[in-house]
């Protein structure tokens, strides 16, 4: 083989292993998250495929966490860095922070993993009820004990971290940050579901969870109407948990435009109403124009950057 065939062979390898998928042996003692495959997108994308028994599916279904890496990351560094979680809504996956979001630019020379975990249209980042029989899909456990533990003793993040989301993914950012508080340094919601409850008076009836996926909605809190599965709506309520978002710095943005983000705008005033009454630290950023949209929120990414990364001294 000449020269010049053997370089472009070598070429061709590299590329190759870019984008085709290589299966990662689990260590004999792994917990409950495993990971089964792993895919370098680009220099700066790691996808990885977990599985794990808090996961809905046969044969624990596999989901996909994607990692926007810092530089210097590498799979053999002795290093760690902070985190930064960012979380999809509904209707959206791993990939829409990337894909929409223009969040890889955005966070470029960042010192900072972000992680992108898939959860499911109306995961609404909690264990679900499931009639008092819980089980799986219990989101909250897989991410935060499952995918946490993972990027924590395989992919170089330390225990130091943020957390942003949109939509649903404002509904889990604020209700970890207040059910674990001390995990994360800061959090941020773009256009929120972070009263889902209604019990800050917004109008209308309770949003009901699990319809994005055409899941029955009691599946996931239970029914409102029934006085103790009602306690676990105030639990996963963000609204009704304000109190324990006070001691971080938080961003809110919200806006008024479209039916959607109209309803949004019902629960978001208010819940930054309460905060501000607690005595909470937060940067509310109210755009009229604004809609429930990507245009949006990467603008108010943009905007809510330096706080997350400043709180986890990146």
């Amino acid at each position: 083989m000449s020269r010049l065939s053997r370089l472009i062979a070598a070429a061709a390898t590299v590329i190759a292993s870019l984008a085709i998928p290589f299966a990662v042996e689990a260590p004999a003692d792994a917990a409950a998250g495993t990971v089964r495959w792993e895919t370098r997108v680009s220099d700066r994308i790691l996808d990885i495929g977990v599985s794990s028994p808090n996961l809905e599916g046969p044969d624990w279904s596999v989901k996909v966490v994607r990692l926007l890496l810092p530089p210097g990351w590498t799979k053999e560094t002795s290093r760690s860095w902070p985190t930064v979680w960012v979380l999809h809504g509904g209707f959206d996956d791993h990939k829409s922070w990337t894909d929409k979001g223009n969040l890889e630019a955005l966070t470029a020379g960042k010192n900072a993993i972000f992680v992108l975990p898939e959860t499911s249209w109306c995961s609404a980042y909690s264990n679900w009820y499931n009639g008092g029989s819980y089980g799986p899909p219990a989101w909250e456990k897989y991410l935060l004990d499952d995918v946490r533990g993972l990027l924590e003793t395989r992919y170089h993040a330390n225990s130091t971290r943020a957390i942003a989301g949109n939509s649903m993914g404002g509904l889990g950012a604020m209700k970890f940050a207040a059910a674990h508080q001390g995990w994360f340094n800061s959090a941020a919601s773009f256009s929120g579901n972070v009263d889902p409850l209604h019990a800050s008076g917004a109008p209308g009836d309770p949003d009901k969870p699990g319809q994005g996926c055409a899941a029955a909605w009691e599946r996931v809190w239970g029914d409102y109407r029934n006085a103790e599965e009602r306690k676990i709506w105030v639990a996963n309520n963000p609204y009704s948990q304000a109190g324990k978002l006070t001691g971080i710095p938080l961003f809110v943005s919200y806006g008024k435009s479209g039916a959607v983000e109209s309803q949004v705008y019902e629960q978001n005033y208010r819940f930054v109403d309460e905060l501000q009454r607690l005595g909470a630290r937060v940067d509310e950023r109210y755009v009229a124009t604004q809609g429930h949209d990507w245009n949006a929120w990467k603008i108010q990414m943009q905007n809510a950057l330096p706080m997350l990364l400043s709180s986890v001294g990146a």
